[in-house]
């Protein structure tokens, strides 16, 4: 300690900023008279000194030691407000102050910023308790944890290894497609409680498409069976997520292959501009109906039933693709980019731009693959459409995928033209 005592000064400076702040916000918690809570500024300010301490000077022996002291201090408080005052926020506030403490003299980073963290949990308690018991449905309770269950218990219990002759089916990646379809569905929900219809499905339809634009054109067109008065939001965010799709197309194609990113860059602007005119018309179109009770979402949060028609979708389309790749034979990069493109056009681009990167292929060759990797993308969106959503959804988004490509292709065409 005698050769570092600037950072022990630091620490324990830190440890009494973890009480005073947690403190502050109990201080006005507790209270006045005889009812008021055991503990305010001054007491967590002087526990998480106690835990700074005692860990440095002592080691963990007496910060055991001094933790039992404090732990017994706080249980005759807790036995003589429990009459008043039947919870444990500010006696497990206490507990977790001291811990913080200690931990200040060996991450104060860290826990500084836990410290923020718990005092923000306990300072928003009002509108915590109101969000759980009066904001959030049954339904939405149980899709949360049903949505939980998905990604934290059966995700990781999927196996890794393909299940056909061909190695296209995994199990763990068809699956995490379902945990993306659900959760885009759920943040569709979580944008139409927050923004409302008029512009809600427009932002999540963008922030889920760099996830991915297919699960989130399935997502919206489930959105649109249960609920059809939502249709031109949904369309619009349905576009959006293709904008979001020539973004990151710009982006993996310029990581790999900076050769391949020059050339596509009129085709990737053109289908980008495209895209975001056709989700600004549907967007505009939304924002100009009447709002109406109907706006909110009613029902569940997502479908599980859609997910599992998605992960199909896309199963059978892998199979599909595996027999044309398997009876026409190796055509080389521009089938293989085309047949990757059914699931993902992300993927056909970096396969594409690595080629190229590598000398394998010439970038022009590179840059016309990925352009068939995004076309044959947009007729398994076209499928999706029609799969998850309504007619109405389908032939409103289908003719805005059509020229997103179409504009992509005309770029090319021009650019070839005067090349």
């Amino acid at each position: 300690m005698a050769d570092t005592p600037e950072l022990s000064w630091i620490n324990l400076g830190v440890a009494l900023a973890i009480g005073f702040l947690i403190g502050i916000e109990r201080e006005r918690s507790k209270g006045t008279g005889p009812t008021r809570a055991v503990a305010g500024l001054r007491t967590f300010t002087l526990i998480a000194l106690a835990g700074a301490l005692g860990l440095w000077i002592g080691g963990v022996y007496v910060f055991i030691a001094t933790g039992g002291i404090i732990g017994l201090l706080i249980a005759v408080g807790y036995m003589r407000t429990r009459d008043t005052d039947p919870g444990l926020t500010t006696e497990i506030a206490m507990v977790v102050t001291f811990l913080l403490g200690g931990l200040a003299v060996r991450e104060p980073r860290l826990g500084a910023a836990l410290a923020v963290i718990v005092s923000i949990l306990l300072a928003f308690r009002k509108y915590a308790h109101n969000w759980v018991k009066n904001v959030l449905t049954d339904e939405e309770v149980r899709d949360g944890l049903m949505l939980a269950g998905a990604a934290l218990v059966i995700l990781p219990l999927t196996p890794t290894e393909a299940i056909d002759p061909w190695g296209v089916v995994q199990p763990r990646k068809l699956w995490m497609l379902a945990v993306l379809v659900m959760s885009i569905n759920a943040l569709g929900y979580v944008a139409l409680r927050a923004f409302g219809a008029k512009t809600g499905l427009a932002i999540a339809g963008l922030i889920s498409g760099f996830v991915s634009s297919t699960a989130t054109i399935g997502a919206m067109g489930a959105r649109t069976k249960s609920q059809p008065e939502l249709r031109k939001g949904a369309v619009a965010g349905a576009a959006a997520s293709s904008v979001a799709t020539v973004i990151q197309l710009a982006i993996v194609v310029g990581l790999v292959s900076q050769a391949t990113l020059m050339i596509l860059i009129p085709s990737l602007i053109a289908s980008g501009i495209a895209a975001v005119v056709y989700a600004g018309i549907f967007a505009l179109r939304s924002f100009r109906e009447p709002a109406s009770a109907d706006d909110a979402p009613k029902g569940r949060p997502f479908e599980p039933k859609t997910a599992i028609i998605f992960v199909l979708v896309v199963g059978i389309t892998l199979l599909i693709s595996a027999l044309l790749t398997q009876w026409l034979g190796d055509r080389g990069l521009m089938l293989a980019a085309g047949v990757a493109g059914f699931t993902d056009a992300h993927a056909a681009a970096i396969s594409s731009a690595s080629l190229a990167a590598s000398g394998r292929t010439q970038a022009e060759f590179a840059a016309l693959a990925v352009l068939v990797g995004l076309s044959t993308n947009t007729v398994s969106k076209t499928v999706v459409a029609f799969s998850l959503g309504d007619r109405s959804y389908a032939y409103s988004l289908i003719p805005g995928l059509i020229l997103i490509a179409s504009a992509a292709w005309g770029a090319w065409s021009v650019r070839a033209f005067f090349v």
